[in-house]
């Protein structure tokens, strides 16, 4: 069972991506937006590892990691909906937002060079680079460029990896030959596995890696995880048999419906209320 700040941050980002997808089934929503839907734990559990003047680079299905950071479901909001107070002015929308030593991109694979440029900048300070990439992005170059610098350079530079089994609406086995861990150990670089979906488990599990890290030793730290909701708004392509899986492994029936449920589900439909009457940026 998480800690009770734990559960409610799950909780209120839970509803808060609900809410989006509530939001463009009703027209109110311009544009796409990809939930982190059933992913919510991996940057919940990985926040108080993380420095506030660690950098975090974020990728299209970004939403959970940013929350996390900063639990300022106003400003996200905002931004995605194009209103007034939004993170950067309602120009950046959902994908790309900037924010102190935060930075997300709907780029694949984009993020890994600068956040190895900046694990550059950062190295011998005990600060690191943290970047947020799924499964399907490991079909980009720039990840490996990037992975052969931290390793030459022994950068900070900790690469999270978001494994849902699913690159948009292929099937991972379908577009990843070997594994990730083989990528990892080919430039030397640490590799992580993370199969738990316990908040405390993952964090006594990750933090002496994450410590390692801050000494220049890169690493590679890989969720099995489960994307429970569309690609994309509604294209989900998969069939029922497939869609039941990954629900099976959802962190969230186990609190549906209960007073924590109830009262993160309320401040999100007041939330959306309060931002909604905001007028345009």
């Amino acid at each position: 069972m998480p800690a009770e700040d734990d559960l409610e941050l799950l909780l209120l980002i839970r509803h808060f991506e609900l809410a989006l997808l509530d939001l463009f089934d009703r027209g109110e929503l311009n544009g796409t937006t990809h939930t982190c839907l059933g992913q919510e734990y991996v940057p919940v559990a990985l926040g108080p590892l993380l420095r506030e003047d660690d950098h975090v680079f974020s990728n299209h299905r970004g939403h959970g990691h940013y929350l996390a950071r900063f639990r300022d479901f106003h400003g996200l909001l905002a931004e995605i909906m194009g209103r007034r107070g939004g993170v950067c002015g309602g120009v950046g929308g959902s994908q790309h937002l900037y924010r102190e030593t935060y930075l997300s991109t709907g780029v694949q694979g984009q993020s890994l060079p600068v956040a190895a440029g900046v694990a550059l900048h950062l190295k011998g300070s005990g600060r690191l680079a943290c970047a947020y990439i799924g499964d399907g992005t490991w079909g980009e170059g720039a990840v490996y460029e990037a992975l052969n610098l931290a390793a030459l350079w022994e950068l900070p530079l900790m690469v999270v990896v978001e494994n849902n089994g699913i690159a948009q609406s292929t099937p991972t086995e379908q577009q990843l030959a070997g594994s990730i861990s083989g990528r990892a150990a080919a430039f030397g670089v640490e590799h992580r596995l993370v199969t738990s979906l316990v908040i405390d488990e993952i964090r006594d599990d990750v933090a002496e890696t994450v410590g390692a890290v801050r000494t220049g030793r890169p690493a590679v730290v890989e969720f099995v995880t489960h994307r429970v909701g569309p690609h994309s708004k509604g294209d989900d392509t998969r069939d029922a048999e497939t869609l039941a899986l990954a629900r099976k492994h959802d962190w969230y029936p186990l609190h549906e419906g209960g007073q924590a449920d109830r009262a993160a589900r309320a401040r999100i439909q007041e939330i959306v209320g309060e931002v909604s009457a905001r007028p345009c940026a």
